[in-house]
């Protein structure tokens, strides 16, 4: 599949789960991503930082094999290597990973998304290829260790009109909080916990969904 496919695909999709293994409350990644997708997510990243690359890329191959049977996208966090020999829809790239623009000429039919955290940041990402940025963190957030100080949700409206390519953010967005990020414009909503650390993850990942498409038909 080509770039503009996937991105067309990547338009129509509305929660974004980040899965890490360690932040399942104790169940096999591929029961979360399955739980996720039966309840109509349409985009995964898979990220994993711990563990030796056999292992990074055999997980990855049951990702793209689950996704692939529900016509997923699949998004591989850091680690352009491991999603093109998985085949893979694309790579999210960290501030400290390949620059966008060379990462574009190694794989230019993957979605590349970029993590931003200021407009700066954004642009530059936009400028170089990217096909999304993520803005964020907006709240506190334990999943991931970062310098970067929560931004707030003001951070969108700073952000979001210089771009003219599609937006995720992410950050401690759960469902008490997502309209408040909702409201500002995002339409894509990347999310760990809330998600991967729900009792029923099915009925969370709806609750989430609803929310996202009540503000996507008005």
């Amino acid at each position: 599949m080509d770039h503009e496919k996937r991105m067309r695909k990547f338009h129509l999709t509305d929660l974004y789960v980040v899965i890490t293994e360690k932040m399942c409350k104790g169940r096999p990644a591929e029961f979360v991503l399955e739980e996720c997708l039966k309840a109509g997510v349409q985009l995964i990243q898979f990220r994993e930082k711990d563990g030796d690359d056999r292992t990074k890329y055999e997980k990855a191959t049951q990702f793209r094999k689950i996704t692939n049977d529900y016509d997923a996208l699949l998004i591989i966090d850091d680690r352009i290597d491991i999603a093109l020999i998985v085949e893979a829809d694309g790579v999210h790239l960290g501030q400290g990973d390949l620059p966008i623009n060379k990462a574009r000429k190694i794989a230019p039919n993957l979605i590349i998304g970029a993590s931003t955290h200021n407009l700066e940041q954004a642009l530059k990402a936009q400028q170089e290829g990217a096909s999304y940025v993520n803005i964020g963190p907006l709240f506190p957030t334990q999943t991931k260790k970062t310098s970067v100080s929560p931004l707030g949700v003001e951070a969108l409206e700073e952000i979001a009109p210089s771009l003219t390519i599609p937006f995720t953010c992410m950050g401690g967005i759960k469902i008490e909080n997502i309209e408040e990020v909702l409201k500002r414009g995002a339409q894509h909503i990347a999310v760990v916990t809330a998600v991967t650390e729900a009792d029923n993850i099915q009925l969370v990942v709806k609750q989430l969904r609803d929310r996202i498409l009540s503000y996507k038909k008005d």
